[in-house]
């Protein structure tokens, strides 16, 4: 199948890439040049674990093409994907103003044919229509401005007589293993009340539904759910909502726990056990942060106060983990009491492992209240130290080493759960520190392999 994707960020460029690997003929459309050029050379522009590798096995066989032509992909794809960004404003919902130049675009360039109008980007509950209604504008302005031109009535036709219908397509990638997820998701949603539209989306998915590039070949077919287009925006938010509280009540969990002498590793365990709640996202610690969970549970409370309804639950879950993200603060404060003049290490920068992402990262307002108190603070991580990234971070040292990082700290905080800091050097480091305290702010490392090396170990609720 023909397929344009509009945006290139996490969403869109592991769809286009993923949708090219299973054997479709895929367009990304990006506004940024120098982006696209990079792209073109078979270079992902974010980091992303064997995304590179399948953008420059596809751009061989011919299956991708990126470009920064709008209207090349308007016209090529039969099936186009909106997968640009919706950053939160400032009053918590999202800012749609991308999807809606987009969507304008959209229908400035549709001629005769059949479209379908995906919304990848997460988008507003109700925002498939409103997009629908964009697009219908689109071409309005376009009609207008050929009849003001002097186009011919039957030219007039070929161009204006478009028929399409609009797909909410929900992602659920998570990010460092966002191609594992596009070919082995848990389930594909599809909200429209067109049949033929959920019928090309079927058709597009049914390499994925079947499995033909999924590790486990032999589980069951992906499931199908389909649905209205505003049940399928919902699914999204509450998916992403209830990750988030799920975190958040098992910090909630662990500070009781530091309080009265229980390790909430322990209970997490227990209760995990219970197939009614699951041992995913029971892992206590510093809190969540990155793109999705913070914008997506504002947006979803956002939502519920447009129209009268107090969503005390998420408003709690949200407060719990700004609170949560000083946690490693008031343990450094209890272990070193006076933070002026000290210098503190951290290992791991970015909002989660295997990912190059520093949107509402931990370890950025961690950095600001040690700074405030005084504090040097140094950091290391395995994405940040060896890529650049650094050159946008103020107030942290950001070094090219785990030993350098630990020569002459007070303490270190483990901020990312990256899988390389299972088997660094502990004994070395412990060695170059003034003071060898490991504050564990995810509960990952070995406690009693630590403390056999000389270091005070203090972990989250344990």
């Amino acid at each position: 199948m023909r397929v344009c994707v509009i945006g290139t960020g996490y969403v869109g460029l592991v769809t286009g890439a993923c949708l090219a690997r299973i054997g479709h003929n895929v367009i990304c459309v990006d506004n940024n040049e120098e982006k696209v050029k990079t792209m073109k050379a078979g270079r992902s522009p974010i980091y992303e674990p064997g995304l590179s590798e399948i953008m420059a096995s596809c751009i061989e066989s011919g299956h991708i093409e990126f470009t920064t032509d709008l209207e090349a992909g308007v016209n090529h794809g039969d099936i186009l994907f909106i997968a640009v960004g919706t950053p939160p404003l400032p009053t918590g919902e999202s800012d749609t103003r991308y999807v809606e130049a987009v969507a304008r675009g959209i229908g400035a360039h549709l001629k005769e044919g059949y479209k379908v109008i995906v919304n990848k980007s997460t988008v507003p509950i109700g925002s498939g229509d409103w997009v629908r209604s964009i697009v219908l504008d689109g071409i309005a302005e376009r009609e207008k401005s050929l009849v003001s031109a002097g186009t011919s009535g039957e030219e007039l036709v070929e161009q204006i007589n478009a028929e399409f219908d609009v797909v909410s397509n929900p992602e659920f990638l998570r990010e460092g293993s966002a191609v594992y997820d596009t070919f082995n998701p848990d389930r594909i949603v599809l909200g429209s009340n067109s049949s033929r539209a959920i019928e090309m989306m079927k058709e597009l998915y049914e390499p994925i539904v079947k499995r033909e590039l999924a590790e486990e070949k032999e589980l069951p077919p992906v499931p199908v759910v389909v649905t209205d287009l505003c049940s399928a925006e919902m699914i999204k938010y509450a998916a992403n909502s209830f990750l988030a509280t799920k975190i958040s009540f098992i910090n909630e969990v662990a500070n009781i726990c530091d309080r009265v002498g229980a390790d909430v590793t322990q209970v997490a365990k227990g209760i995990g056990l219970d197939s009614r709640i699951g041992t995913k996202f029971l892992q206590a610690g510093i809190g969540w942060g990155g793109s999705c969970f913070p914008k997506d549970v504002s947006a979803l409370v956002h939502t519920s106060d447009d129209y009268g309804y107090d969503a005390q639950l998420l408003k709690a879950a949200v407060e719990v983990n700004k609170r949560q993200r000083l946690i490693a603060l008031e343990k450094l404060q209890h272990e070193l009491k006076i933070l002026k003049g000290k210098t503190v290490g951290l290992l791991g920068l970015t909002f989660k492992p295997d990912t190059d992402d520093m949107r509402d990262a931990p370890s950025l307002l961690l950095i600001e209240n040690l700074n405030r108190l005084g504090a040097k603070v140094k950091a290391y991580d395995p994405i940040v130290s060896q890529s650049g990234l650094s050159s946008g971070l103020s107030g942290v040292y950001v070094e090219t080493d785990t030993e350098r990082l630990a020569e002459g700290c007070d303490a270190l905080v483990l901020v990312t759960d990256w899988k390389q800091f299972l088997s660094l050097d502990y004994a070395k480091m412990a060695k170059a520190m003034n003071t060898p305290i490991m504050v564990d702010g995810r509960n990952f490392l070995d406690r009693e392999k630590l403390e056999s090396l000389g270091f005070r170990y203090v972990g989250v609720g344990r």
